[in-house]
């Protein structure tokens, strides 16, 4: 049995009225490979240090599924959505 594969992002919205559309861009690739968001926004507090305004942490069936969804066509093309309107430091990494 794999392990799980994580996303993990700390992200900082600096153009909040456009960052939806970033959002509604993404979903292609999280149906087509299973994403299942443990984290998407809420309450945070950062006590050591600034960590952006947003945190996300999604899960995938496994760390090949959690890379195949980044590099797939359709999150791509949401990608640049991200980055016109936001920064953010992201990483994908495999379970425990």
């Amino acid at each position: 049995m794999s392990k799980k594969g994580y996303w993990m992002a700390m992200v900082e919205v600096t153009d909040p009225e456009n960052y939806p559309l970033y959002i509604a861009a993404n979903k292609a690739a999280f149906d087509k490979y299973g994403a299942k968001f443990l984290t998407r926004g809420g309450q945070s507090s950062s006590p050591e240090g600034s960590s952006g305004n947003r945190h996300v942490i999604i899960e995938f069936e496994s760390y090949a599924v959690a890379l195949a969804c980044f590099h797939s066509p359709e999150y791509q093309a949401a990608l640049k959505f991200r980055r016109l309107y936001s920064t953010s430091r992201f990483a994908i990494v495999e379970g425990a």
